[in-house]
Parts: structure tokens; sequence; C-alpha cells
């Protein structure tokens, strides 16, 4: 079994960097047979992994980064059947790692990967849009929680957030200010079979692999990665100042009796707009589209889990 580690040092404002160096020199001395490769441009970690995968040879992927990095790794392995899947959380949301409840310490967790090595087989999804295909490990939203994803991104307040360890203060502020500016929109939802649900003021939805998206907030509390099934969020026909109220709730999943909010469970959902809105994947940014599909692929991503 060849270990790879996928690292990107940039995660958390240098966080990965640092994970890797506390790391590196306890790695050396195991008697496995390793590498490292680290991730240099948005995409890089799907084409090495890509790379990576694409042959017969079993191999054990340990993920460095944040939520995006899982994204990258998950669209780039080939061959899931021959692929094992770990992850040390150094990014700013970490909600793979929350909604599985791995260890932040990087000492531990890599002992639990390489010593201990307890494997459940997670769903992944899959979004379709315009024809072109995106799987998920965490979630895939329009609208306001894709908009705060897309500036969380961008945001010079990131950094500053990261530097005092209060990074999820950069999702709620962003939130704050994307809810005041950005307009509701008419939605149709799809699940599995059944006829459309129509929603009007529409301010986001998900469709959710995780309990938790966006730093921490807990909008499909009964979400699991191994259920086979997408647990999917609609919040539409509040008030501004009711969503306010939601929001604080949702961070311990308290919001699912908020009039407004509408929580579904499906292997298939398909989200009309009225006209495009923003899309994110696991917190990374897709084109604007007015129609998305989504599936779940059930138990096909063998991960290290404790």
């Amino acid at each position: 079994m060849k270990y790879h580690f996928v690292v990107n040092r940039r995660a958390r404002s240098g966080k990965g960097n640092k994970i890797w160096e506390a790391i590196k020199g306890k790695v050396a001395k195991m008697p496995i047979d390793w590498q490292v490769h680290f991730t240099e441009y948005r995409g890089h970690g799907i084409k090495m992994v890509r790379e990576l995968t694409s042959t017969e040879e079993e191999i054990t992927i340990i993920a460095i980064g944040g939520d995006g990095t899982v994204n990258e790794v998950v669209n780039g392995i080939v061959n899931f059947d021959k692929v094992t899947m770990a992850y040390i959380p150094a990014g700013s949301g970490n909600d793979f790692a929350r909604g599985l409840g791995l260890t932040a310490n990087p000492l531990k967790a890599l002992d639990v990967i390489i010593n201990k090595r307890p494997v459940k087989n997670l769903d992944v999804g899959e979004v379709k849009r315009a024809g072109k295909v995106r799987k998920f490990a965490i979630s895939t939203g329009m609208g306001f929680d894709a908009a705060v994803a897309h500036q969380v991104a961008v945001s010079k307040w990131k950094h500053f957030f990261n530097r005092i360890k209060l990074g999820k203060l950069t999702y709620v502020a962003i939130a704050i200010e994307r809810l005041f500016n950005d307009p509701t929109f008419t939605m149709e939802v799809y699940l599995d079979e059944e006829e459309p649900m129509i929603f009007h003021h529409t301010y986001f939805a998900a469709m959710m692999n995780s309990p938790y998206e966006g730093g921490g907030f807990k909008f499909c509390p009964d979400a699991k990665f191994d259920d086979g099934y997408l647990d999917i969020m609609v919040a539409a026909d509040m008030s501004k100042p009711q969503v306010l109220i939601a929001l604080p709730k949702s961070f311990k999943g308290n919001h699912v009796n908020t009039s407004g909010v509408h929580i579904f469970r499906c292997k298939k959902v398909k989200f009309i707009t009225e006209k495009p809105v923003v899309i994110h994947s696991d917190g990374e940014a897709l084109f604007l589209r007015d129609e998305v599909e989504g599936r779940v692929l059930p138990g096909i991503l063998r991960t290290i889990v404790g």
C-alpha cells in the first residue's frame, strides 16, 4: 500500500503548510511507502489525483487542506474501488471533518490513518449542470449559500479572521452582507420522480451529504454520509429578519421548525430557477446556472474515519 499526501500549503492562510511541516518528520520515520504532492493552483488536485488513480494499484490518498481540497481529491479519483481516502483538516470551514467527527490534531490524525485505519464506505453526491458533472463530498447549493461561499473565497477578512483563529466569523459577516444585498427568486424543486414543488422568494436551496456546510451551519441535522440519500434544504418565503433569526439557530440545527425552512430527503433532485443564480460545490464556485440536477452515489468513497 502506497500513501500519497495531497497538500494545499495555502489552506487557511498557510496552515496547510504548517501541518505538513509538523507531521513530515514523523511520516519519514514510519515504515511506509509514501510520497507528497503539493497543489499549486485551483484544480491542480483533481489533475494530480486523476493521474495517481488511473492505474490498478491500491493506494491511500491523504488530503491536507480545506473542504475544497477534499472536493478536488474526490473529483480526481478514477478507480474508487482501488482508493482509500483520508483527511487531515487544515481549512477555514472543515465541514467534512466536522460531519465525520475527525480529530483536528494532525499527529493524532496521522496515527489513526496509518496505524488504526477504521474505514467506512461513504456516499458521494454528483451535480450536473449544462452537461458538466462535478462530485461533492459535503454539499452543493444554489443562491444565498453559494454567494457566501464565493465571497468567502476572495474575502480580505478571511485571512484576518484565520490568523486570530476565528475563521467562522468570515462566513457570518459575509452571510449578513449577502442577505441584504441579494435578491430572492422563484424555484421549482423535483424530488426523485415526484411532481415539482414551487417556492417563491427563495433565498437558497442545498443538496447535502453532510449535516454541515458553510463553516458549521448545521442546515440538515439528520443528513448522514452513508445512508444512500441526499438531504435537501430550501429556505423560502421568509422575511429578512426571520432569516437573521434562523441563521444563528442553524449552528445547532435548531432552525428546522422555522416557518419557511423546508427539509426533504431523496436520491435524485432537480432545481430550476427563474434566472441564473450562483452555485457552489463543497464551497467551490461554479458558473451561474438556472438548472442543476443532483444524485447520490451510494458508498463509493472508502474513507478512513474515527
